[in-house]
């Protein structure tokens, strides 16, 4: 399975709940993660999109780890559905926890 099909099946499983789930490029800062995940109220998550086998490089190790620090909520390596569904899972708690 190819990176872009797990980072498509993500993108409109996250836009199905009412958010968005950008493509993140910083040209100036390298080893970001691939998708931003905004959902209502503000909520943000991270997430870097592998292909299944593939792991990320130091770089991105080490940027993840930044963004985790500033308390962010960052997924590594989500290189499967199943993963892509627990994600979604997270972020329908996040929801409904945020609608009470």
């Amino acid at each position: 399975m190819r990176e872009t099909v797990i980072e498509r099946k993500l993108r409109d499983r996250v836009r199905e709940l009412g958010g968005l789930c950008l493509k993140w490029e910083s040209p100036s800062y390298t080893g970001v993660p691939d998708r931003l995940i905004l959902l209502p109220r503000g909520n943000v998550l991270m997430v870097e999109t592998k292909a299944p086998g593939k792991k990320e490089r130091a770089r991105q190790r080490y940027v993840q780890g930044l963004l985790r620090d500033l308390g962010f909520t960052v997924f590594s390596t989500v290189d499967s559905i199943e993963k892509v569904n627990d994600i979604v899972n997270i972020c329908k708690k996040i929801i409904n926890e945020e609608a009470k």
